[in-house]
């Protein structure tokens, strides 16, 4: 066993070893207190960056034609069951969208819903020749509809310049175009504000 001075230097030492950031008169004021915290300096460990999966870029997706529609599936009753899907979905949506259904409630439902599958009609529009074009809405982009008539033809129609109707249950709403000029996955977020009125 080793005598009372050993044991003392001993420790000393330890604690110089130990607490490398302490001064000896640190380290004697900590002896006298009879209790010891060892203080441990651990190495921060630097976290690796988590690289971010890049997606396609636009030139990428035009070239794998990923948002083409194959003439061959360009029929409108190919696409009737998403027309029905879509109309249990706002029923859901609406809360089954009762009589006594506040308008602008569903109004306001609607303008955040997703619109694909949905039967539209160009209502008014300062080009006449897009006035009655009605088809179930294929793909919405920022700035314009896609859509499938019942003459199996495919209509890309612009939302400037343009109001459309959509009809569900008896409950006709209206979209202007103009001010909905956003992508699908914007508009959930988006909040409209009601203005008097509204121009194309």
């Amino acid at each position: 066993p080793q005598g009372s001075e050993e044991a003392k230097a001993f420790v000393n030492a330890f604690l110089k070893r130990s607490m490398p950031k302490k001064n000896e008169e640190a380290i004697q004021d900590i002896l006298t207190r009879k209790a010891v915290v060892l203080e441990h300096y651990p190495k921060k460990k630097t976290k690796p960056k988590r690289k971010k999966t890049k997606g396609f870029t636009a030139k990428q997706r035009r070239e794998m034609r990923l948002f083409e529609i194959e003439p061959e599936q360009q029929r409108y009753a190919i696409f009737l069951p998403l027309h029905e899907l879509w109309k249990q979905y706002i029923r859901d949506l609406c809360h089954g969208l009762k009589p006594d259904a506040q308008p602008h409630m569903v109004q306001a439902k609607l303008l955040k819903a997703d619109l694909h599958g949905a039967i539209v009609t160009v209502t008014k529009s300062k080009c006449p020749s897009y006035v009655g074009i009605t088809g179930i809405i294929l793909q919405e982009f920022k700035h314009v509809f896609k859509i499938i008539t019942k003459e199996d033809k495919l209509k890309v129609i612009p939302k400037l310049n343009n109001v459309f109707s959509l009809e569900i249950d008896g409950f006709i709403s209206y979209i202007y175009g103009s001010k909905f000029q956003f992508r699908a996955s914007e508009r959930s977020a988006k909040k409209f504000k009601l203005k008097g009125t509204i121009d194309l």
